[in-house]
């Protein structure tokens, strides 16, 4: 597997369960529906008052788990980064989520809704249907 085949791979997949770091240091997780981009980035919405939002201000550190097909996966490390819901600058990384979620347009008129890429640093495609096989990427 290349990097274009993760590609086609991630785009299949619609969730991904992130994990984040508490205000305490400790895990948290949730399920959030993603987009990716041509760069492999992962983009997802959600609202500023949640967990994940306000972990993210403080530590951008973050880890994302996508699978599915059979027993495929993607396990993925990187940063994340804010997307605004406003600027022209961003407007690439919307429309990406966009096309992945049509209904993501009607959320942006939320007074809470907050949007995140999240730009790899690694990841491990697996698939256990066909080995085990696994890839690892480094995108450093």
């Amino acid at each position: 597997m290349n990097k274009a085949e993760l590609l086609v791979y991630l785009r299949t997949c619609r969730y991904a369960v992130i994990g984040t770091i508490g205000p305490d240091g400790g895990p948290q997780g949730a399920l959030v529906g993603v987009a990716v981009t041509d760069d492999l980035e992962l983009i997802f919405d959600t609202a500023a008052d949640s967990r994940k939002h306000g972990n993210l201000q403080h530590n951008s550190r973050i880890a994302a788990t996508l699978s599915g097909p059979g027993e495929q996966t993607v396990q993925l490390e990187g940063r994340a980064h804010p997307v605004s819901v406003t600027a022209e600058s961003d407007a690439d990384f919307r429309d990406a989520y966009y096309a992945a979620w049509p209904d993501g347009r009607e959320r942006r008129s939320w007074p809470n809704i907050a949007y995140w890429r999240i730009a790899p640093c690694w990841a491990r495609y697996s698939d256990y249907d066909r080995g085990p096989l696994m890839v690892e990427f480094d995108f450093a």
